[in-house]
């Protein structure tokens, strides 16, 4: 299994240099298309939480905080897997790319506001403010998977 790094990491590669929003939500959607396959594969481990701002990963949060564009080379060679990211995953990534890559950030910020499950996840917290609270595979699944 690969990690959000290993995604992240090849993203950048196919895209170039991103703000951190619009990389942490291209991650996001990239889980989604591998959790809505027939196959409901989750394709890293990581979770996604409700912030102010949408989906985010802390993991790779915690990689770039106090940045706002970011290209592959802030991801540590430390922090990848060791295995290639299999085809099948790079395919929900591509697919998650030709949805999304050509929004903004704040586009895909947008976006993650009208769909329930960062609503629901967020719930009454001051949507002002990041939550921990997880944005569940199940969540997600029940929702894009009827789109």
């Amino acid at each position: 299994m690969c990690k959000v790094f290993d995604v992240a990491k090849y993203i950048l590669s196919e895209i170039g240099e991103v703000s951190t929003m619009k990389l942490q939500k291209l991650c996001y959607y990239s889980l989604v298309e591998g959790l809505i396959s027939p196959q409901q594969v989750a394709i890293f481990p990581n979770k996604f939480e409700a912030w102010a701002n949408g989906p985010v990963c802390r993991d790779l949060w915690n990689v770039h905080k106090g940045l706002f564009y970011v290209d592959k080379k802030i991801i540590p060679d430390a922090l990848l897997s060791r295995k290639k990211i299999p085809v099948a995953h790079k395919n929900y990534i591509n697919a998650a790319l030709e949805k999304y890559g050509k929004k903004t950030g704040a586009e895909l910020s947008e976006l993650t506001h009208n769909e329930k499950p960062w609503q629901e996840a967020i719930g009454n917290v001051n949507s002002v403010k990041n939550s921990r609270r997880i944005i569940t595979h199940k969540a997600i699944i029940k929702f894009y998977g009827k789109k």
